[in-house]
């Protein structure tokens, strides 16, 4: 498996672990709809969170959060509309980035964004 897919997916399980950590149920990983695919689909509470886990090796060329796109957020936005249409969704919602930077792999520096975007504001 190439070494980027490994990367990711190690960041996808520690942001699972973070988000168990402080309570949130677990509903998705990894939910596609067309060109979309959501990282990780929670509760907090009564609130629906849709997050988007972005993990690299190295700061050189920008922070994680940095990479998460308008073209992303509108990609989101229409993924998690068809989920909340299909779960027939009529509570809070938002969308969160985690950002995990592995310098060193044994100490991963997290950084949970809350509210992080509204798609199309």
């Amino acid at each position: 498996m190439a070494k980027h897919l490994q990367t990711g997916q190690l960041g996808e399980r520690l942001a699972v672990q973070l988000l168990e950590s402080k309570g949130y149920q677990i509903l998705e990983t990894n939910w596609r709809f067309s060109r979309a695919e959501v990282d990780i689909i929670a509760k907090e509470g009564e609130i629906l969170v849709f997050v988007e886990v972005k993990t690299r090796s190295t700061a050189y060329f920008g922070q994680p959060e940095e990479f998460v796109t308008p073209q992303k957020e509108r990609l989101l936005a229409d993924a998690a509309a068809v989920y909340m249409k299909d779960i027939q969704h009529t509570w809070e919602f938002r969308f969160d980035i985690i950002a995990i930077l592995l310098l060193d792999p044994s100490h991963p520096q997290i950084t949970h964004f809350q509210d992080a975007f509204f798609p199309g504001i």
